[in-house]
């Protein structure tokens, strides 16, 4: 699992459906699970924005590294930097399980902390995805424009299924 770089692509937008489950869009669904070696996602809130982060398994042997590297960039900058707050934020991510369909359920801590109601929009970022409510997406900046569309769109498709239903 460690040494490759495991790289999320794509989005993908999910309505809350029965028994209080989403579906992680096939488009990370696979990079996910090979990164975890089974099927579970690794969640937990983003440092700097209203959203959650996804990543799989193999991620968290990156983090003391990732710690250091932050280290270094606050030291040249001159800012302070608290390694062991943020060690504490990245090594308590919850570990959630999904099924072959990729319906997982979301723990409360993190729906209440990036204020999820019955929708979600993920958005590739790399080593790691992110997990919008829209509303907060919404919210953000202008140079969020392409994301806040492309939410827009995929969130219309999927009412429109679900109504057809």
């Amino acid at each position: 699992m460690a040494g490759q770089p495991y790289i999320y692509n794509g989005q993908g937008f999910s309505l809350q459906r029965d028994k209080n489950r989403f579906v992680l869009p096939n488009v990370f669904r696979g990079t996910v699970r090979e990164s975890s070696g089974k099927d579970l996602v690794c969640l937990m809130p983003h440092d700097r924005w209203p959203c959650l982060m996804g990543f799989g398994l193999s991620r968290i042997a990156d983090f003391e590294d990732e710690l250091r590297e932050m280290q270094e960039v606050a030291l040249r900058a001159g800012k302070e930097f608290d390694s062991d707050k943020r060690a504490s934020d990245i090594y308590s991510s919850y570990e959630v399980p999904f099924d072959g369909s990729g319906r997982f359920v979301l723990p409360d801590d993190l729906v209440a902390l990036a204020e999820i109601s019955d929708q979600l929009y993920f958005r590739g970022n790399g080593r790691y995805f992110t997990v919008w409510a829209p509303e907060r997406l919404y919210g953000m900046e202008d140079d969020w424009r392409a994301a806040k569309t492309a939410c827009r769109s995929l969130a219309e498709k999927e009412l429109a299924k679900a109504r057809k239903k």
